[in-house]
């Protein structure tokens, strides 16, 4: 049995090594390394594949929600609400911009942000609503826009875990992640769905006004060279980094099929165990499936119940499986984060989940002995516990 590895970047690449060589080539004989055609050529082929009408590339996931937060003209003191249960870098560019970060809790079936602790949350000083869309799949949109209709907000999508899923809406329409609210931001970390090979980022809009802001923004705020008219940044993807995308796109819905291919083997594996809550997918099925794009598992995500999570995770450590808890610690926990306007009870959903989930290694080459091998060590692990 190969290695098990949380995210094998090593053999994805000889699958297309190649394609990848061959880009990167081009960028080294040009020399175009910045704002070359590489750049633009991947910004044209995402806009086309995600159906945005604007996709500005830049440095990394984290600069695409700070940027596009400034772009939106967003004063200090404004509200943010987004959620408890997610990665710091979402809170972390709303304090930095010295805006006021909000934490709600989350849904426990999804992870994602509960629109009911949404709206208790909103106040006059309310701005946007971040929903991040964990693991995968979208946070409940439908319910969201409403929300933000009915009180004047934007909607800024954390986008950095879903590229390539589909949001059904309630009326049956379908758009990709990240094309719903009213601007969006991606990452594309190596290890994610669709990754480079270092850093990089994207903010999407369909607001022509918005996007010429945001592409001067990204650039020092130059629109024409030593012209600064905005207040702007150093954030822009790089050539090389483009040329691995390029190569990278093409195959990212078949990627997005294995993760779900995978996914679906595990669930059916731990199918009955009383101990373990499978992913649940939120699109026209209740389950995963084949026909459903509504999960794309950048992360597999159980939750252990009524047996020590963290012994799971050493045990499976010993036996050579890697695995991770995302996230061990809620936002309002966090040091940097502490605010005595939040009470424990307020966040009944992800305390407990901070106790209970643990990923378990996901990527496009996982193949059937891996599978079983890690599901049988994980059953077996709580078998023994029962």
């Amino acid at each position: 049995m190969r290695k098990i590895q949380m995210v094998d970047l090593t053999s994805q690449y000889q699958e297309i090594k190649e394609q990848v060589n061959s880009s990167i080539s081009q960028v080294l004989d040009t020399a175009a390394f910045i704002n070359g055609p590489e750049v633009h050529k991947f910004q044209a082929q995402l806009e086309t594949y995600v159906g945005a009408k604007h996709v500005i590339p830049c440095a990394n996931g984290t600069d695409a929600l700070q940027i596009a937060m400034m772009g939106l003209g967003l004063k200090p003191g404004d509200e943010v609400i987004t959620a408890d249960f997610t990665f710091a870098a979402t809170v972390e560019v709303i304090a930095l911009l010295q805006l006021t970060p909000v934490l709600v809790d989350v849904e426990p079936d999804t992870f994602n942000i509960d629109p009911i602790c949404i709206e208790k949350a909103i106040t006059p000083k309310t701005k946007a609503i971040v929903p991040v869309h964990l693991f995968g799949q979208c946070a409940n949109m439908d319910a969201i826009l409403e929300l933000a209709e009915k009180h004047n907000l934007f909607v800024i999508e954390d986008n950095a875990q879903a590229i390539g899923a589909d949001y059904t809406f309630a009326n049956g329409q379908k758009q990709k992640a990240g094309t719903i609210g009213h601007v969006s931001a991606t990452s594309f970390f190596p290890s994610k769905n669709l990754g480079c090979y270092g850093d990089g980022g994207a903010i999407f809009t369909n607001d022509d006004e918005l996007a010429h802001t945001i592409r001067g923004m990204v650039n020092h705020g130059m629109y024409v060279r030593y012209h600064h008219d905005v207040v702007g940044v150093n954030s822009r993807l790089d050539s090389i980094q483009a040329a691995v995308l390029n190569a990278k796109l093409p195959n990212l819905d078949e990627y997005n099929n294995k993760r779900r291919e995978a996914a679906q083997k595990y669930s059916k594996a731990f199918d009955g165990q009383e101990n373990i809550i499978v992913p649940r997918t939120v699109g026209r099925c209740e389950e995963i499936c084949d026909t459903c794009n509504c999960h794309v598992f950048h992360q597999y995500t159980l939750r252990i119940l009524n047996a020590d999570r963290d012994a799971l995770v050493q045990h499976l450590n010993d036996k050579g499986i890697p695995c991770g808890v995302y996230y061990p610690i809620p936002l309002h926990r966090q040091k940097a984060y502490l605010d005595e306007r939040y009470k424990e009870a307020d966040f009944p959903i992800t305390n407990q989940l901070v106790k209970e989930v643990i990923s378990l290694p996901m990527h496009t080459e996982l193949d059937d002995e891996q599978i079983a091998y890690i599901t049988e060590t994980v059953l077996g692990f709580l078998n023994n516990e029962a």
